[in-house]
């Protein structure tokens, strides 16, 4: 009887042990079938991309090469047309108009109950059974001390930014390209650095070493790349791809701003565009962004080939993104910060190596930044919350040539907002002044058609998709706010600019 209960007893351990085998087998199995993503961010680059048409002297054959791979939105808008404010749109899954967050903020400096209340894609992803590994831009101030000492940790299972901090400025030629003749903020000229001193290229090293290591376990890689956002410097041989006396510059209109409303003429950065008129450095400009721009490209080439020549080529989703657009004298005005098409359109390409049917392709559908967060989450099987306000592109990249009747919605400010659909821009502004463009006739946005009775229709067909409700602005942490919003109109302030500029000959109206 002894040796049958031995026996029994025996045969119950070897049963419970292969029981909790057989469990753990099928956890490594399920968290080795998750999908890895690597998350390319991009801080300023507009349009200006060989497959986007931006620019006629674009040279980005590694974004281009990247878009036949995947899916490439070709009518990709951001949540808000600045840094932070659109990160934080994107990142924690909620539009401006339901966080609060319309300007810009230091979030070491926000509410604690805000992250208590609200992830990251890094931190959901990294609650989830996933490293997460990061390097650069991806908040805004990302590369902060503060907010290093209090997020990375949080957000990353590691982190190089604090090696990143260590990189001295680029020593730049004051003999070539134009503004500040040391690095500064308002630089456009060649570096002459060796390319190990430049952050970006740092960033890429670093996204090879991780693609280059086995893991154990999925993984999030994100790494932000801050080209080209200002100063515009990088290293001299991309400079040397943009001889100044080929470069194009864009397409304007002078009356332009003469039939929008003072909200849409304050977006206009006039004394900028004064300055590049009369110092005769619009061409250095747009040669320094164009270089900035190739650097980029050749930076995020470097990882994607060393993703495709690794293991994880066929389990990995990339998802690339810039922030927002780049205005270079279109409405006469330079940099971000508006409601039209040169600050809201980006480039967005995901390639998900799931829907191979689909990739190589184009999809023309009215998409936002806003739609990454449940995107991404629904990919690898992880709840989405409830407060996340995009829209999964699971049908998108299934069938790229699907319609979609939702425009896309870009906010600049409490109670500013416009929506972007296949055809049309419709723009309303805190004090109820609008603007409306007709994109398959007028690309440009040169007329406005808002005041014209046969478009009513139109307008009231895009007004159910604005915000219903705006949520207060959040005052704590907010650290720079130049919005023209109805929190704080300075409308008074700008038309003394207006008046300043006509009377310098800008031609305005």
């Amino acid at each position: 009887m002894k040796n049958i209960r031995q026996t029994i007893h025996i045969i119950i351990v070897v049963i419970l042990v292969g029981g909790f085998s057989c469990k753990s087998n099928i956890e490594k199995k399920a968290e080795a079938e998750k999908p890895n993503i690597l998350f390319i961010a991009i801080d300023d680059m507009n349009d200006w991309v060989g497959v986007l048409g931006g620019h006629p002297q674009a040279k980005t054959p590694n974004i281009d090469k990247l878009a036949q791979q995947g899916v490439l939105f070709t009518n990709a808008h951001t949540p808000a047309p600045a840094c932070s404010p659109c990160r934080n749109a994107l990142l924690y899954g909620m539009q401006p108009h339901n966080s609060g967050l319309y300007p810009f903020y230091s979030r070491e400096k926000m509410s604690i109950g805000f992250f208590e209340k609200y992830k990251s894609l890094m931190e959901i992803f990294r609650d989830n059974g996933y490293n997460t590994y990061g390097a650069g831009k991806i908040h805004h101030g990302s590369m902060g001390e503060g907010s290093i000492t209090m997020f990375d940790s949080l957000e990353y299972t590691e982190s190089i930014n604090n090696e990143l901090n260590q990189l001295p400025d680029p020593i730049v030629d004051p003999n070539e390209g134009t503004g500040k003749t040391t690095f500064g903020k308002m630089c456009a000229r060649p570096s002459l650095s060796p390319l190990e001193d430049h952050v970006d290229y740092n960033i890429s090293l670093y996204g090879v070493d991780v693609l280059k290591r086995h893991h154990d376990k999925p993984f999030f890689l994100a790494v932000g790349f801050i080209k080209p956002h200002l100063p515009f410097v990088a290293p001299k041989k991309y400079f040397d791809m943009f001889p100044r006396e080929t470069i194009q510059k864009t397409a304007i209109k002078d009356h332009d701003l003469a039939d929008l409303p003072w909200v849409a003429r304050s977006n206009a950065k006039l004394k900028d565009d004064y300055n590049y008129r009369t110092k005769d450095t619009w061409e250095d400009w747009i040669r320094a962004y164009l270089a900035c721009n190739a650097y980029t490209d050749e930076n995020i080439g470097r990882v994607v080939e060393a993703l495709n020549h690794s293991e994880y080529r066929d389990n990995t989703i990339i998802v690339l993104w810039s922030d927002h657009g780049y205005h270079f004298g279109e409405k006469r005005s330079h940099r971000k910060f508006s409601l039209w098409e040169e600050a809201t359109r980006v480039p967005f390409i995901i390639y998900d190596p799931r829907y191979r049917m689909s990739n190589g392709k184009q999809c023309a559908a009215p998409v936002s930044l806003i739609d990454i967060y449940p995107t991404l989450l629904n990919s690898a099987g992880i709840e989405i919350p409830g407060y996340s306000d995009g829209l999964d592109l699971s049908n998108l990249l299934a069938n790229p040539e699907a319609q979609r009747e939702v425009p896309a919605l870009t906010t600049w400010g409490r109670g500013n907002y416009s929506l972007r659909s296949s055809k049309w821009r419709y723009t309303v502004y805190f004090d109820g002044s609008e603007e409306l463009y007709d994109h398959e006739n007028d690309p440009n946005e040169w007329d406005n058609l808002a005041g014209k009775e046969e478009y009513v229709h139109v307008k009231d067909r895009l007004k159910k998709y604005l915000p219903a409700n705006e949520s207060p602005l959040v005052l704590q942490g907010k650290t720079l706010h130049n919005i023209v919003d109805a929190d704080q109109p300075s409308l008074e302030g700008f038309k003394k600019i207006w008046a300043e500029m006509q009377k310098k000959g800008m031609n305005l109206e």
